[in-house]
């Protein structure tokens, strides 16, 4: 077009050599030039039916149901979990009663390495950063009152991520509750923690069996529940880019489905109820098209490369959380912004659920104050800001088509490395990942450093005022009385059943059949989260990494 070629020559040019107050880079956070305008001829071969189409129908570029936020709104989670089951099941309570739909379990740091509160690796970590889980007893205390057929919860663990599932469902089955009535979801994604979140236990291959066989015990048994919930928000608090943490997520995704169908599965089978968990971080446009381009890929592949025929299987339905990482201890009021403008970025993204981040968990964990304005802030989205009106707005943009072409190429190009070292289990052990990881994270770093990424109230614009807000803290006496209780717990229950369950569990894991019957069985008698992991670590070792840097 004539207009364009004018324009192109003559204003573009003199746009980009102008040395204004704004002199540049204009790139996205992950590095990405940014053009001053875009036109028709970014989109070209652009196809709409092809690449775009409609929502809820393949592939799924503008959202997975048809009717996306005009139908219902989406899930409102808060991460929570601190202290003991009582003082989390209080804060749980709290947030429904504020208009939270849905909950989501933060564990603390034992519960997450397997140990149980009295193991000698868990002194002064009980209840620190979650909530400590020891046995079934916790898990009925944490969820007391609230019944779990008319709440979807989330939980974020992974290397004992079996234990605590099978916890949950005992708890469920005493409540009354049939397995097939259950919603909600579970992390359980290890391959993630091998490369960013680093809290693994077993190696990756019997880790991978573990997850298999929730997978098939899930299709059966507890149909409504999404069985891993593969996580790019941890690779991305780890440092990556926008574009590592969808290519390695889907990576990781792909490689789960391989499992899967390696141990005998049916594709159809499990792949509907797989999830994904994605970072929303500050550079709006750029996580937009992430969520956009990752939809896109996962529905391809899973049609055209895995043979999925069910629909539901090409459907990518994922979780965001607001980035941690971007929070800043200075200033912290100022994470409130941060938060609203990453959870606007989510929502015009399309999550079926999300979380928004309190303005001090940079410095702990948060008060009821600060988790109150966190969760508003998605209710005022939701309600007030018209954003959820319209389904996919931001569709057909020249800017947001290109940038989500883009990223698809790109992560595209990582599939090829990956597939190039052996796949992802190679990928890891040679540390491609983690040195991908590292180098991102280090470049991001020295621009802060350098004043060339303005991080407002940390390098320009800072404030000398003292911290003035209120924190959380954990009253070391939560250790204590947990412990107490633990002990109480394997004084009276019966012994000799969980010895024998423990024994036949570590026969099976020997074996090859389905352990989640004999976990849930061992839950139900009352053994601990520790006993049990204690129990398949004798058959399944630990994991070590080797040292890269």
């Amino acid at each position: 077009m004539p207009e364009e070629k004018n324009w192109a020559g003559g204003d573009k040019a003199r746009i980009k050599e102008a040395a204004g107050e704004r002199p540049g880079p204009f790139q996205t956070i992950s590095g990405k030039e940014i053009e001053a305008l875009y036109t028709p001829e970014d989109l070209a071969g652009f196809d709409y039916r092809r690449d775009l189409g409609f929502p809820g129908s393949y592939p799924f570029t503008r959202g997975v149901q048809a009717d996306m936020y005009r139908g219902r709104f989406w899930t409102m989670r808060q991460f929570s979990g601190f202290g003991d089951a009582a003082a989390s099941n209080r804060r749980y309570r709290y947030l429904l009663e504020q208009g939270q739909t849905g909950l989501s379990v933060a564990f603390d740091m034992p519960t997450i390495m397997g140990y149980d509160s009295d193991h000698p690796r868990s002194a002064g970590e009980v209840g620190r950063c979650g909530v400590a889980v020891d046995s079934l007893e916790d898990m009925e205390v944490l969820f007391a009152e609230i019944p779990l057929d008319r709440i979807t919860t989330s939980m974020t663990i992974n290397g004992p991520a079996a234990v605590l599932w099978c916890f949950y469902l005992a708890a469920a089955l005493k409540q009354g509750i049939g397995l097939e009535r259950l919603g909600g979801t579970i992390q359980n994604d290890i391959l993630k923690e091998y490369t960013a979140q680093k809290s693994w236990i077993f190696p990756p291959k019997p880790s991978l069996r573990l997850i298999t066989d929730i997978f098939a015990f899930a299709a059966k048994e507890v149909p409504r529940w999404n069985t891993v919930s593969i996580s790019g928000y941890h690779i991305r608090e780890a440092g990556s880019t926008a574009v590592q943490e969808l290519a390695f997520t889907l990576a990781d995704g792909f490689a789960y489905v391989e499992a899967g169908i390696a141990a005998g599965l049916a594709v159809d089978d499990f792949a509907p109820r797989l999830s994904f968990f994605f970072n929303a971080h500050l550079d709006f446009f750029e996580e937009i098209c992430k969520y956009r381009a990752a939809r896109r890929i996962w529905a391809r592949q899973m049609k055209e490369r895995y043979g999925a025929k069910d629909p539901r299987s090409w459907m990518m339905r994922f979780h965001t959380q607001t980035a941690g990482c971007s929070l800043t201890a200075q200033e912290p009021e100022n994470n409130i912004v941060r938060t609203a403008i990453e959870a606007l970025a989510a929502v015009l993204g399309g999550p079926q659920s999300l979380h928004t981040n309190s303005m001090d968990e940079v410095l702990a964990l948060p008060t009821e104050k600060a988790v109150r304005i966190a969760l508003r802030s998605q209710q005022i989205i939701a309600y007030e800001s018209g954003a959820a009106n319209t389904i996919d707005p931001l569709g057909g943009s020249y800017f947001i088509e290109a940038l989500t072409n883009e990223m698809e190429a790109a992560a595209e190009e990582y599939f090829r490395r990956i597939e190039a070292l052996g796949g992802v289990l190679e990928a890891i052990e040679r540390g491609f990942f983690q040195q991908e990881i590292a180098d991102a994270a280090y470049t991001y770093q020295r621009a802060v450093d350098r004043g060339e990424r303005i991080v407002v109230g940390v390098n320009r614009f800072g404030s000398a005022e003292p911290l003035n807000i209120e924190l959380l803290k954990i009253d070391p006496v939560v250790e204590q009385q947990q412990v107490a209780r633990l002990r109480r717990l394997k004084e009276r229950r019966d012994n000799i059943a969980v010895a024998g369950v423990l024994e036949r569990l570590g026969r099976a894991a020997a074996g090859s059949e389905n352990l989640i019957p004999l976990i849930l069985e061992a839950a139900g008698l009352l053994a601990t989260e520790g006993e049990i992991i204690g129990t398949l670590k004798k058959v399944f070792g630990e994991y070590r990494e080797k040292a890269l840097f």
